[in-house]
């Protein structure tokens, strides 16, 4: 596989900074979780079993665990640990959730989602530079109910990287806002969203996230992708991410994301553009 590597490459310090700011203001936008002390009490000893399960179970050594401490002081010192727990952990809570769920299938949010970016109407062309490098993608589709009713004036919050793997306020050498975008659909709910495909991209391996994955030798590596959070008054928000048939990492993703459901597959238009369409489904909330 080929990608491109800009003149200014961002640091796993860089992003990771970044990060932990975005989900400083993620916890306030989610709302913070409010649990019993026993609900509390009961989480944390079944985590706590667990580590200690691992230990026993392959016999971890005191200079192992002193490593593991170091990597773990390593990752908060670093604002990590966003980026660690969106790439690891955050699948399996998604499916959890996904479990009393209805509608269009979720996904992982990730590290890389920045709120408040620039409003478009329903038909719009994301913030990009003169010459953008990529292929250009026409987006398009319906917001509907659970009944096939048309959802007029649903938000779709949409993000994604450029064509050198990055994104837009998590790199320096990238515009504010290139790529994010707030679409507002019409009274029929539709919406068409002209961009650049996104491409593979492998999180920053300078840091301890990095480390920790390269010492196992696994691989960093993100199947290009879209981020989408669709929402509508009265209905449950949908976050998710939407994905690209036959592209690169689509069966070995890092962070275990991809679902089948959430593959496109665009085909080029009469203008050369590709061209893909993809309907959401809002459960009422």
């Amino acid at each position: 596989m080929t990608t491109t590597t800009p003149d200014v490459s961002p640091t796993a310090a860089g992003a990771g900074a970044n990060a932990s700011d975005a989900a400083r203001a993620s916890a306030v936008r989610h709302g913070q979780a409010v649990a019993s002390a026993e609900r509390l009490s009961t989480v944390a000893r079944a985590m706590l079993d667990a580590v200690h399960g691992v230990i026993r179970d392959h016999r971890l050594t005191y200079p192992e665990f002193q490593a593991a401490k170091r990597w773990i002081m390593a990752v908060g010192e670093s604002g990590e640990w966003p980026l660690f727990l969106d790439v690891f952990v955050e699948h399996v809570v998604e499916q959890v959730a996904a479990d009393s769920q209805q509608g269009t299938v979720g996904s992982i949010e990730g590290p890389y989602y920045l709120p408040a970016q620039r409003r478009f109407p329903s038909v719009a062309t994301l913030p990009m530079r003169d010459d953008e490098p990529g292929d250009p993608l026409v987006f398009s589709g319906q917001v509907r109910d659970l009944t096939g009713t048309p959802v007029p004036h649903a938000e779709l919050d949409i993000w994604h990287n450029a064509a050198d793997g990055f994104y837009s306020g998590f790199a320096p050498h990238l515009p504010d806002g290139l790529f994010r975008g707030t679409i507002t659909t019409d009274e029929q709910g539709r919406f068409e969203i002209t961009t650049i495909k996104p491409a593979p991209y492998q999180l920053p391996m300078d840091g301890p996230t990095g480390h920790f994955v390269e010492a196992a030798g696994w691989h960093l590596w993100r199947p290009a992708h879209l981020h989408l959070m669709v929402r509508a008054d009265g209905h449950r928000r949908i976050t998710t991410q939407l994905y690209f048939d036959g592209g690169d990492y689509i069966d070995d993703d890092v962070a275990r994301a991809v679902k089948d459901e959430l593959v496109l597959a665009p085909e080029p238009g009469p203008d050369g553009r590709l061209r893909v369409e993809y309907d959401f489904v809002l459960e009422g909330g």
